[in-house]
């Protein structure tokens, strides 16, 4: 079922439906009240009658002419009554009064048989007869052993009745529709504070609430705490206050720990340095060093070069949180790319890497280094996660809409990522599933730095999986005046 939506259609549809109703009642009520009091009238102007017009039809001249003798008592009868002699059931006389004077008047079979019905109980039956239309009438037995009917019409109760139902409508129709506008401004005027909290409410839809530090000024005024909507206006404010304490106190939050990262980041790259080149000086010892020792050596400065990359990526997401801008210079991503993947298929020999790039070159303002750091960032975890034999296709390609962006897409048809982890991909040391092999290799750093990059770059970066393929797409504005391949059609590669 379809209605009103909103609050104010919703009250104003009540007032006018509940006025309706109120008036629809009046007017039955008025309606059978007339038709009763008419009704009643009538019934005592035939009980004052009695008989007497159709008794004197038995005595009536040859056409109803009243002679000294034999005559039609139409004196004190009002034009349209109707009179009827029965006996044994049958009506042998019947006329009514015109213009002073009694009518005979033609009855077929229905009207006698419906005449014949009429109880003789002395009171008031309603009749319709086929040459007279409705007639209320009564019934009495006479003198000769015969029944007397005398009728009167009903045309004019129904005449009056009808009137009074067209002065209602007309009434209670403009009332209705006066009724409807007045009560749409009233119920507008009275939900103006309602629209001030929903405007409130849109306003702050539009503040950058999950990032960076915000303020909450807004407040939504005049909240009279007496009536029901002041009272929403004032848990609304309230609600805001404390929205806006959380956002200051989580704001704080993380720019300590932001500094915390920056600082132990900067002061880790020192130390591990210096464990670094220590134990690769060892490791040069022109003297004998036994096997056990040298192992530990090599896993030291292995590990301390994993630590190294770590504070360094650390140290880059530092400087990206603090939005210290980026490098900016025209970057050849069709090389980048090409590099890229000559890269990963060094490193990791047991993949099949299928490669799509356009026949024109294609270029992006941005930082080289960063961009170079993204696609090997994903083309390494598409690597680390998947088996040997797995196929990876890299696609680069300008969107197909024209928006002035380019697409760089890495699938693999690898066991897909678990469902577990697809909702924190991007965030910091997020990490797949440790049960597999090579799956613990990482930080959980190299996905938050490709949405962190690309969001420093004015880019987006999404992510598709099923048991059976993975796709992540990166997507970068060409910026005015970058070249690019010609736009193509949207295609799968790979797998």
């Amino acid at each position: 079922m379809i209605g009103p939506h909103t609050l104010r259609a919703r009250l104003t549809c009540g007032l006018v439906v509940l006025l309706a109703v109120s008036c629809a009642a009046v007017g039955v009520a008025a309606v059978l009240a007339l038709r009763g009091f008419l009704t009643e009238r009538l019934d005592q102007q035939l009980s004052d009658a009695g008989g007497q017009f159709p008794a004197s039809l038995e005595h009536a001249g040859e056409h109803g002419e009243p002679d000294a003798d034999n005559h039609a008592d139409t004196r004190r009868q009002s034009p349209g009554t109707f009179g009827a002699r029965l006996l044994a059931g049958v009506v042998t006389d019947a006329a009514v009064v015109r213009s002073g004077t009694d009518t005979t008047v033609e009855l077929n079979a229905a009207d006698k048989a419906e005449l014949a019905a009429v109880p003789v109980d002395g009171h008031a039956h309603d009749i319709r007869l086929s040459a007279l239309h409705r007639y209320r009438v009564r019934a009495v037995a006479g003198d000769d052993q015969d029944v007397l009917i005398t009728g009167l019409p009903l045309h004019g109760v129904e005449e009056t009745v009808h009137r009074l139902e067209l002065v209602e409508a007309a009434v209670f129709g403009g009332a209705l529709v006066v009724t409807g506008v007045a009560g749409a401004l009233w119920v507008r005027w009275s939900l103006r504070p309602l629209r001030r909290v929903a405007a409130t409410a849109t306003a702050v839809t539009r503040l950058p609430l999950d990032s960076g530090e915000v303020a909450l000024p807004l407040r939504v005024p005049d909240a009279d705490p007496r009536s029901e909507a002041g009272q929403v206006a004032t848990a609304f404010n309230l609600m805001l206050g404390h929205v806006g304490d959380a956002l200051s106190k989580r704001h704080t939050s993380e720019e300590r720990l932001r500094r915390f990262a920056a600082d132990a980041s900067h002061e880790l790259r020192t130390p591990v340095a210096s464990v670094r080149g220590h134990a690769e000086l060892a490791l040069r010892h022109p003297g004998p060093v036994p096997a056990e020792v040298r192992r530990s050596l090599e896993r030291v400065a292995a590990e301390s070069a994993r630590m190294g990359e770590m504070v360094d990526d650390l140290l880059l997401l530092a400087r990206l949180d603090a939005g210290r801008p980026l490098e900016r210079g025209p970057v050849d991503l069709t090389r980048l790319v090409l590099d890229a993947v000559d890269d990963a298929r060094a490193a990791g020999p047991g993949h099949r890497w299928v490669l799509d790039l356009p026949e024109e070159p294609v270029t992006v303002p941005g930082d080289a280094n960063r961009l170079q750091q993204v696609v090997a960032n994903l083309l390494a975890n598409a690597r680390l996660h998947t088996p040997d034999g797995t196929e990876v296709a890299v696609r680069l390609r300008t969107v197909p809409a024209g928006d002035g962006t380019v697409e760089v897409r890495v699938a693999d048809n690898g066991p897909g990522v678990p469902e577990a982890v697809r909702e924190t991909l991007f965030e910091r040391f997020a990490r797949a599933d440790r049960r597999r092999p090579g799956a613990g290799s990482g930080a959980g750093l190299g996905l938050a730095i490709v949405a962190a990059v690309v969001e420093a770059h004015d880019g987006t970066v999404a992510a598709r999986s099923r048991p059976g393929r993975s796709e992540f797409t990166v997507r970068l504005p060409l910026g005015d005046g970058a070249g690019g391949a010609k736009e193509e059609p949207e295609t799968d590669a790979g797998p």
